[in-house]
């Protein structure tokens, strides 16, 4: 991890912080609209969705301690030994500092750590900056499986872990 930034797992305390991240990285996108996370009615308590050890979240803090960015993963349910990297975001005063490609890295760690031997995940086209780190990082392109919960996300991608 750069210096000056350092990622721990979610507190309580940081559900606001997290919460503010994702919807004002959502509402910059245009995506402040039903079928995305943005009205998920347990975003304001994201602590208690990633408190075990099938579902985490670990947020990014700056040297002054304030959550500058996050990424978690949680079961993917209807595909054996995959995990979904879910809620990649970044304060926009940490962008373009390849922040992003460290966090996909880190979770992908702790996604092989505990078993997994694949990640999914779903976008949208208004994300360009996460879709280009995403494909930089190896994940490919699939159809939409039938599981999507974020109706409006529209691009989805898988990458096989190999050891």
């Amino acid at each position: 991890m750069k210096k000056n930034f350092k990622i721990r797992e979610m507190k309580e305390t940081d559900n606001d912080a997290v919460a503010a991240l994702v919807r004002d990285n959502l509402k910059k996108h245009k995506l402040d609209i039903p079928g995305t996370v943005y009205f998920d009615e347990g975003l304001d308590r994201l602590s208690e969705y990633y408190g075990t050890g099938e579902r985490r979240y670990f947020v990014l803090e700056d040297d002054h301690g304030q959550v500058v960015g996050g990424i978690g993963y949680a079961r993917f349910e209807s595909t054996e030994d995959t995990a979904e990297l879910q809620k990649l975001y970044l304060k926009e005063s940490v962008k373009g500092l390849g922040l992003g490609y460290e966090l996909v890295d880190f979770i992908e760690d702790r996604m092989r750590e505990a078993g997994y031997k694949a990640s999914y995940l779903e976008t949208h086209n208004n994300l360009q900056a996460a879709i280009h780190i995403y494909e930089k990082k190896g994940y490919k392109e699939i159809e939409r499986p039938k599981e999507v919960v974020h109706s409006t996300m529209n691009r989805f991608f898988r990458k096989e872990f190999f050891r």
